[in-house]
């Protein structure tokens, strides 16, 4: 597809999502993926790249982005001595397991299963968005042995099939286990590595079936203009969210983002199931 005038509306429209992602990521500390994922999929099934491995698309791609700023993430957390490295050390293993069964489950399955999991999961974190208490305790320390055997994996399985980095799931488990915000948001940033690095990997081995419409310049399954100019969006607009977190109250932000989240999750199901 060669088509100047698609061609300038697909960088214009991911331009767009990638400062909408950088200046939400700073203002309320949320994930890109979750915001990356649905934006994609709307951007891409805009432009006429519906097909029934565009979810696959979106995933890989939202997943390679979260390499880049998990780690810069990481590395500045690091500095301030915020990452719990036992925690991650243990618990990255697991971790990693989860995100290449998660990555081989997504090659397996058409775009409209994953539609249905992402409006799913995506109700269940809008929902602790909005409810969720800082309060909230399953207990002290975090699980051991066999629950964490089998918790880990999970994290990284939910996360490759929701296209989401470690924030989502890894800082309300850490946190209901007794670890402060402030480390649970650090150390969830080594999570995002965990999960996204092992997952992209094998995306970009992946084969997309022919006779479907491919988003152009894509490798695999991860469309490299759209993993460009989000990071490069994500740079310059998350400095601004951070600014507006310290000049306003999160609070009432992050229900609104909640709904938000919760009405896209909604949308994402009812296209899945009506069409």
């Amino acid at each position: 597809m060669d088509d100047p005038a698609v061609l300038g509306m697909m960088v214009a429209l991911l331009a767009l999502i990638g400062a909408l992602a950088g200046v939400l990521a700073g203002l309320l500390g949320v994930g890109g993926g979750i915001v990356l994922v649905p934006a994609f999929f709307y951007a891409f099934t805009t432009l006429g790249f519906a097909g029934p491995n565009l979810m696959q698309i979106c995933l890989a791609t939202s997943l390679a982005t979260i390499i880049v700023t998990s780690l810069r993430s990481l590395q500045s957390h690091h500095r301030k001595g915020a990452v719990d490295w036992d925690i991650l050390r243990s618990w990255a293993p697991g971790i990693v397991l989860g995100a290449i069964a998660g990555m081989l489950v997504a090659t397996l399955v058409r775009s409209l299963a994953l539609q249905v999991l992402f409006g799913v999961l995506g109700i269940v974190v809008g929902l602790y968005l909005a409810f969720g208490r800082a309060e909230w305790r399953l207990g002290d320390e975090m699980p051991r042995g066999i629950r964490r055997l089998l918790i880990s994996p999970m994290v990284g399985f939910l996360s490759v099939l929701m296209g989401i980095g470690g924030g989502s799931f890894g800082v309300p488990l850490m946190t209901l286990y007794g670890r402060p915000i402030h480390r649970a948001v650090a150390t969830a940033a080594g999570f995002g590595v965990t999960i996204a690095v092992p997952s992209v990997t094998g995306f970009l081995f992946y084969t997309l079936p022919e006779g479907q419409p491919v988003p152009p310049y894509t490798l695999g399954a991860v469309n490299l203009p759209a993993f460009g100019l989000v990071i490069a969006m994500t740079l310059l607009t998350a400095p601004l969210g951070v600014k507006l977190a310290h000049a306003t109250d999160p609070k009432p932000l992050r229900r609104i983002f909640a709904v938000f989240l919760l009405l896209v999750a909604l949308n994402m199901l009812r296209k899945a199931i009506f069409g």
